[in-house]
């Protein structure tokens, strides 16, 4: 019983490490997050609309090989479509509604399943803190009850009790503290995977649809 006295006497300590830990790797988790989306997606719409305008007039022009070079361009290289329209361009044998089925799935397990693994991480910092503070509270209200009950027919020095509340209500308080703003900056991860999510889209979309007019029109795509 001694051992379970003397961890729980140090254990406040450990619990304000681990919620400094799981504060800093919740902020870290949710820049490395925001700067992937915005890898993967164009800036401006103004960009992509002048990507997919040079795709279409290579592709009008039958030189395939000048979307690759375009789709891996320094500039291009890491973003969604560009990365799908080199996918596309590799399976133009296929039919355009086949092509457009791949390229979503390809969206699908390559782009957005890392995002969201990624951003379940957030979840978990949103789950686990104050679940530290809850655990911060009962090791201090333990850690008050053995103080009073150490204090005998001497009385209880208001001093040591102070501490051992104060260490319940700290943790929780942190605990929160943590878990509040991790909340809004994960519903503001979610809601970029879902516009990135809509414009990949709205873009491919424009892609395959041209595709679509320059072979019905005999545009040599």
């Amino acid at each position: 019983m001694e051992v379970i006295y003397t961890a729980l006497a140090v254990a406040d300590k450990v619990i304000y490490g681990m919620l400094a830990v799981t504060a800093l790797f919740g902020i870290f988790t949710v820049i490395m997050v925001t700067r992937r989306i915005a890898q993967k997606r164009f800036a401006r719409s103004a960009q992509a609309d002048s990507f997919l305008d040079e795709v279409r007039d290579n592709l009008r022009a039958g030189n395939t090989d000048a979307v690759v070079q375009l789709c891996d361009s320094p500039g291009n290289w890491s973003k969604a479509v560009p990365n799908l329209v080199h996918f596309a361009i590799e399976n133009l044998d296929r039919p355009s509604n086949k092509v457009r089925r791949l390229m979503a799935e390809r969206f699908e397990t390559e782009v957005l399943a890392d995002l969201e693994y990624r951003a379940g991480w957030i979840a978990t910092v949103i789950k686990s803190a104050p679940m530290l503070g809850l655990l911060g509270t009962v090791v201090g209200m333990i850690n008050a009850f053995k103080t009073i009950a150490g204090s005998g027919k001497e009385g209880v020095d208001p001093s040591l009790l102070a501490d051992d509340i104060g260490v319940a209500l700290f943790t929780t308080a942190i605990g929160l503290t943590v878990a509040i703003p991790m909340v809004v900056m994960g519903a503001m991860v979610a809601v970029r995977i879902g516009k990135l999510s809509d414009g990949v889209q709205e873009q491919v979309g424009r892609f395959v649809d041209d595709l679509d007019a320059i072979r019905s029109g005999g545009g040599g795509a």
